[in-house]
């Protein structure tokens, strides 16, 4: 007799920790550690990543996406430790990523690339319409599905992107610079997208814009010269510089002082 599963078998796990890094070392070429002796824990809510450029960010977000492997230290993604030469393909199942520059087919149709990417994440070929579908309106282009890739604009082609990536209903959600290219309009229904996700899934952000964290994140991460510098809410950024710092908001008066009493001089919003 074969034993059934029960509910506690089948329902999704949850884990202290999404992402779990600890003495994290990531070397990019021969010389250079990108990511620098990283200790880092983050759970279920949304993270803006900030830092100046060449900080390590688009490195760290590579790595939690398993497209770079750690060089020494430890990392585990939803329970599993990453590293050696480990099969990850169920991991990946569960992770969701956009880079700062994705390629596409552009003879594609949105609802074709964004199943083409479901099936690359083997959602159940059942699921497939309803999961494509949902991602879509997600990301306000359920009128252009059957648009091809081609005929959209830059800021079009970033919220396919944002759709790809979510299409698979990932735990961990990795977002490289997502807001380039789009509208102040889009960057508002973007940042209500991320306080929705964020309430169920373990989301990162990498971004220059500062507005940004403070509109949708819960949980700022500063990197600077591949190592953390702060870690807290927006609120405790803010409370970190003062008017002599410069910004034009709190908030940027903060990373402004953060950066300058790392040791870093400044950089982009």
């Amino acid at each position: 007799m074969t034993p059934t599963a029960s509910a506690a078998d089948t329902a999704p796990k949850t884990y202290a920790w999404e992402i779990r890094a600890g003495g994290l070392r990531v070397r990019v070429g021969r010389k250079k550690m990108a990511v620098d002796g990283l200790d880092l824990c983050l759970g279920i809510g949304t993270h803006g990543l900030l830092g100046p450029n060449g900080a390590g960010k688009t490195t760290l977000i590579r790595t939690l996406a398993t497209v770079l492997r750690p060089t020494e230290g430890e990392l585990e993604l939803l329970g599993t430790s990453v590293g050696g030469m480990v099969d990850h393909r169920a991991l990946r199942r569960r992770i969701g990523y956009l880079p700062q520059d994705f390629g596409y087919y552009k003879r594609f149709t949105v609802r074709e690339f964004v199943e083409y990417m479901a099936w690359l994440k083997e959602v159940p070929k059942a699921d497939v319409p309803g999961a494509v579908q949902r991602a879509v309106e997600r990301v306000g282009l359920a009128d252009r599905a059957d648009h091809r890739m081609k005929t959209l604009s830059g800021g079009m082609v970033r919220r396919v992107g944002i759709a790809q990536a979510i299409v698979n209903d990932p735990a961990v959600l990795l977002l490289d610079e997502p807001t380039a290219g789009l509208d102040p309009a889009q960057r508002l229904r973007f940042r209500e997208l991320l306080q929705e996700l964020g309430r169920d899934t373990c989301v990162v952000v990498s971004t220059h814009l500062v507005e940004d964290v403070a509109a949708a994140c819960s949980d700022v991460v500063l990197f600077a010269d591949g190592r953390l510098v702060f870690q807290g809410t927006p609120d405790d950024l803010a409370a970190a510089g003062g008017p002599e710092y410069p910004g034009d908001s709190p908030l940027e008066r903060g990373y402004s002082a953060l950066l300058r009493n790392s040791g870093q001089q400044g950089g982009t919003w």
